[in-house]
């Protein structure tokens, strides 16, 4: 398994696991029921050592929602931002020296309806047993 994805398996498997997260997607299906969040995007650049290979990533996270305010969306935020924030992620065959929250938005979609809320954490992630 490639770093990007063990680390979108280890946020999807932490945050489907954490209590009170809503539904959490990496395709939302038509017609899914709000409030739910979706793992967006990511990006990853080397970050490699002497002794290991590894990778600086940012992993993008989306919350959707119909409630009228920024309430729930900013509650579910509160929820991943607890879930993963400096939280000691398992990433299948790889070891997280940090995960962080970079930032978060909560915007009002173009249809006036669905609160779009917008967050992103950074992850340093290395193989430890690769030699460069």
């Amino acid at each position: 398994m490639n770093f990007e994805e063990a680390l979108q398996q280890a946020v999807f498997d932490r945050l489907s696991g954490y209590p009170g997260m809503p539904t959490v997607y990496d395709d939302v299906p038509k017609g899914a029921a709000f409030p739910y969040v979706a793992i967006g995007e990511d990006t990853h650049i080397p970050w490699d050592t002497d002794d290991s290979v590894g990778s600086e990533s940012t992993v993008t996270l989306h919350v959707w929602s119909r409630y009228r305010g920024k309430k729930e969306a900013k509650q579910i935020q509160g929820l991943i931002y607890d879930a993963l924030n400096r939280h000691e992620l398992v990433v299948a065959g790889f070891v997280v020296v940090t995960l962080e929250f970079e930032y978060s938005d909560v915007l009002l979609d173009p249809d006036a309806l669905t609160r779009h809320g917008v967050q992103r954490f950074r992850a340093l992630v290395e193989r430890p047993d690769s030699q460069s």
